[in-house]
């Protein structure tokens, strides 16, 4: 495949400057897997091009809850966690809940909500306004809590940074359990518990996990020790019905883009079972708003009702995802997820604007040719720096951070980031170590995003230090940006029956298991037009062979591929890179092609084609 890869580019880049890297495949274990398990061939090439063995294959293909589901215990604290919070519930101390305003964050809440209301317990939750108070626990949020009673605080999705908050909680008498995904350092917070695996003292192997996901297995672990205890036979209690909150766990999972590997392929896989039985009143709800008329995908659950649940932070009712996905009513459930769907069109339209003034800026102070892209306004609306963020990284092909500005508690103007990263680039890393030398106030995250708080008269300071750190931790194998490409297709042969055996085999995708790339080589386009002033849709044909498809350049107005398509797509041939896509209209299925890069084929050799 490399040598094709070579042939078809002539040893240059495309028109979106992107290597085409093809993947490479032990051809004996290929031939194993086709022998010994009766997989068409280009199903074992794409199993074996993403690490699959002829041991794994059945843990990847078929994850099941009797055999490969992990032992909480393998958490460092979650013994002493799960004995506390089990005897909190026999003796029916107040507990409360604090969780971030994200899907994940709210399918926490929610998984942790239920398995409360179980025994009896109706927690006060607490999300805080992404707006107005920011990611993570702050002390007014914590004195909230108690006021409302609370005495035991199960935080979620945010807390392994907050020191000072939880200092101020600690100070208050509260007991608080942290649980987390989020980068550690060898500090910790002064809490009762905090369960993380990406502690850096955690050997539960576990680090794949959403916080969702964390708090799944921190109550299976509570009604493991409440079974050990003899509560379910001294009183009138039976067992928390924890299977069936595993589409929770599985929509936090997929929306918060945590790789999709070991554990999380089983969460993933049962939970959308669970979630096509409509047993969850607030994602039912949200289906119909979003006109999911089918079980919902991973993918309905990205690109549809992930961004709903998050829409209500971005406009001040951050509260709305937990409070959906935790309600038994379906009024109330269709009440919240009309309300979430008028956010997300409020949310569209400023979002669009955000957009629109964050690439002029680009343009005007030249820094796409930077290393990174750092954009600010006081204009920017401060609940959708991540997605603009993540529009400029996928756009510049670099790590970008867009900053906003609010005023805090106590009326001083601050300003609040977040940042999207590309591979070699610590994101986390780079906002905890400016917090440490001074520069931010808050910073922390993933590898491959994060926030921050920063004072304006920092943020130049911030934008050198940035520079500097990037320049000193540039990964050079990463320095040019490059598509791993898993194989060449035909027109032709892409039928909806060879996309639904790839999905069923080896989806579903995600971070860590990413959905298939192939090259069209050699294609003709046609019928090119304009959709909504920045889409270019077309029709592909292969030149050598029959077949014909619609395809979609989502946001390819002005890029180079996109200009090219629109003024030469008669005269010349393409080789042509993405991902195919069944849609299904009115009943009727076809295959689409989603581009992602191309080059005009004329000026590079021609590959022959692989054949499905």
């Amino acid at each position: 495949m490399s040598d094709l890869g070579a042939k078809i580019l002539n040893g240059r880049n495309s028109l979106g400057e992107k290597r085409w890297n093809f993947a490479s495949a032990d051809e004996d274990v290929i031939t194993r897997l086709c022998q010994n398990h009766g997989l068409p061939e280009f199903v074992a090439r794409m199993l074996v091009q993403r690490g699959v063995t002829p041991e794994t294959l059945e843990e990847f293909l078929n994850p099941t809850l009797r055999d490969h589901f992990p032992d909480p215990f393998s958490f460092i604290g979650m013994r002493d966690f799960a004995d506390e919070c089990a005897d909190a519930i026999i003796n029916k101390t107040p507990i409360g809940i604090f969780a971030d305003f994200d899907v994940d964050g709210a399918t926490s809440a929610a998984i942790l909500t239920r398995f409360l209301r179980h025994f009896d317990i109706d927690p006060p939750v607490y999300i805080p306004d992404r707006l107005t108070e920011g990611y993570g626990p702050n002390v007014a949020a914590m004195q909230s809590l108690k006021d409302a009673g609370a005495e035991f605080i199960i935080m979620a999705d945010c807390g392994t940074t907050a020191f000072e908050p939880l200092q101020a909680a600690h100070d208050m008498g509260l007991r608080v359990a942290v649980f987390d995904h989020h980068e550690a350092e060898e500090a910790l917070p002064k809490v009762a518990h905090l369960i993380n695996p990406k502690r850096k003292d955690d050997e539960s192997g576990l680090e794949m996990l959403a916080a969702c996901g964390v708090c799944f297995l921190a109550c299976v672990a509570i009604n493991s020790t409440l079974r050990d205890k003899g509560y379910f036979k001294s009183s009138d209690k039976t067992e928390a019905p924890l299977k069936s909150w595993m589409d929770l766990v599985a929509l936090g999972t997929i929306c918060d883009m945590v790789p999709l590997k070991g554990v999380n392929r089983l969460f993933v896989k049962v939970g959308f079972g669970q979630m096509a039985a409509q047993n969850n009143k607030g994602i039912d709800a949200l289906c119909q708003v979003s006109r999911i008329e089918n079980a919902p995908t991973p993918k309905d659950a990205g690109w549809n009702l992930g961004p709903r649940i998050n829409a209500g932070s971005r406009v001040h009712r951050s509260d709305l995802g937990a409070k959906l996905l935790s309600s038994d009513d379906p009024e109330e459930a269709q009440s919240i997820a009309y309300a979430l769907e008028e956010c997300n069109q409020e949310r569209k339209k400023i979002q669009s604007n955000m957009m629109e003034l964050a690439l002029n800026k680009v343009e005007f102070l030249k820094t796409e040719h930077a290393d990174f892209i750092l954009v600010d306004d006081e204009s920017f609306h401060s609940g959708l720096s991540g997605l603009v963020a993540g529009r400029l990284k996928d756009r510049y092909d670099k790590p970008a951070i867009v900053v906003t500005y609010v005023e805090n508690k106590d009326g001083v103007l601050e300003g609040r980031g977040s940042g999207r990263s590309v591979a070699g680039v610590n994101m986390s890393d780079i906002f905890i170590a400016a917090r440490n030398a001074g520069v931010l106030v808050k910073g922390g995250g993933h590898a491959m995003a994060g926030g921050f708080t920063v004072m304006p008269d920092k943020l130049d300071e911030f934008r050198l230090f940035i520079g500097e750190y990037i320049a000193e931790h540039k990964d050079e194998a990463t320095e040019e940006v490059s598509l791993e490409i898993d194989g060449i297709a035909t027109i032709a042969g892409a039928k909806p029956e060879f996309i639904k055996m790839l999905n069923h085999n080896v989806g579903p995708f995600g971070m860590g298991n990413p959905e298939p790339i192939f090259v069209l080589s050699d294609t003709k386009v046609s019928q090119v037009d304009v959709l909504k002033d920045k889409h270019i849709r077309m029709i592909l044909s292969d030149a050598n062979a029959g077949g014909r498809m619609k395809a979609m350049l989502f946001g390819g107005v002005g890029t180079p591929l996109g200009e090219m398509l629109l003024k030469n797509a008669r005269n010349t041939n393409f080789h042509l890179v993405g991902q195919f896509q069944i849609n299904n209209w009115q009943g009727r299925e076809s295959v689409e092609f989603y581009l992602m890069d191309g080059v005009d084929s004329l000026k590079n050799e021609a590959a022959e084609p692989l054949r499905l």
